[in-house]
């Protein structure tokens, strides 16, 4: 029936809800399937999360540190490994993406953002370091739409795979 879901497709919304580690990693090998766009989603989504689930951690493990940090250490992960990606394939997928300080934040904590223009709209995160040297020309939409515009972009490359996934002008 029109407008019912079969109960196989996956929606990223419901992915990036749970904590399956086997769920994820099902939806993250099919979107490795779809290439360089599948890699972006993959690691934005793993940016998100972590930085989603940091800001909701207590305690921690002694020795080894809080859950909160070991958190904002995956999301630190995911975006050396976004840049990488983009640094290489970013041209070809046309999603302008680079490193901003932010002004606002005061002693150097959490200063730099790195912003990138998915077709959804723009995404960033904040980060204590500039974990690339690509420079984003660009201003802070005063969004503070991330999560959504990631959980987007990712159902589409999942489902539609990267020639209707990415559709932005070439900067």
């Amino acid at each position: 029936m029109e407008g019912e879901r079969k109960s196989s497709e996956v929606r990223a919304r419901e992915v990036f809800a749970q904590s399956d580690r086997a769920v994820t990693k099902a939806f993250y090998e099919e979107l490795e399937r779809r290439g360089p766009a599948g890699a972006v989603a993959i690691n934005l989504m793993r940016a998100q999360k972590a930085s989603s689930r940091a800001k909701q951690y207590h305690g921690g493990i002694r020795g080894v540190g809080s859950f909160s940090s070991l958190a904002y250490a995956n999301k630190s992960q995911a975006m050396l490994t976004l840049c990488k990606i983009l640094e290489s394939h970013g041209s070809k997928l046309r999603i302008r993406f680079g490193w901003k300080e932010d002004p606002s934040v005061k002693f150097g904590r959490s200063s730099w953002v790195l912003y990138v223009d998915l077709p959804q709209g723009q995404v960033s995160f904040h980060c204590p370091e500039r974990l690339s040297m690509h420079t984003y020309t660009g201003e802070w939409d005063h969004s503070h739409s991330s999560e959504d515009r990631i959980l987007e972009f990712c159902q589409r490359v999942y489902e539609q795979g990267i020639d209707s996934a990415l559709q932005l002008p070439l900067f």
